[in-house]
């Protein structure tokens, strides 16, 4: 009788047991699940990164970016890049895109392969200018690409003399 109280009692302890190695089991599965996620998302990056340095090697490498400074004068619609007479980007902005720009933001709307030489970029703002007319303009520059990556802003500017909006070409050094 005692070894079969004995075994009941065992069974019991071992079921009494038994949720709490479950609970343990799958506080560390969790534990797991949660440093694989880390994992993946660190492999993700790193993938992301290797992507673009095939796709998008330094030597030829030529990244746009578009800044605004101001913007009270210029509503931005639109962008309209090319680069050596070719089409190589159009962007229209909504109006979350365009307060990000006011507040600082710099959007990088083409990034590029070419060739070291000299090439022309022009591009074209669409927007809203002074007294609520549609106003479209343009900007124009020459650069010469070496076997460095190259990096050119376009940025938008009031000019509060002239009262209206000026649109600058810069190639960072």
């Amino acid at each position: 009788m005692l070894k079969r109280c004995c075994l009941v009692l065992a069974v019991v302890l071992c079921a009494a047991a038994a949720p709490v190695a479950a609970q343990t089991t799958t506080a560390n599965l969790d534990d797991r699940i949660q440093d694989v996620k880390g994992d993946v998302i660190r492999l993700n990056r790193d993938l992301m990164v290797l992507e673009e340095e095939l796709l998008f090697p330094a030597n030829t490498q030529v990244a746009i970016f578009v800044s605004m400074d101001v913007g009270k004068l210029f509503q931005l619609d639109s962008v309209k890049i090319k680069l050596d007479d070719k089409d190589v980007a159009n962007y229209l902005y909504t109006p979350a895109e365009v307060q990000a720009l006011h507040r600082g933001g710099v959007q990088r709307i083409y990034v590029g392969n070419l060739k070291a030489g000299s090439h022309e970029l022009v591009a074209f703002f669409t927007g809203k200018g002074p007294h609520d007319r549609d106003y479209k303009r343009g900007a124009t520059i020459r650069f010469d690409k070496s076997t460095e990556p190259k990096y050119i802003e376009l940025q938008i500017k009031d000019s509060t003399g002239k009262l209206q909006p000026e649109f600058e070409v810069k190639v960072w050094q």
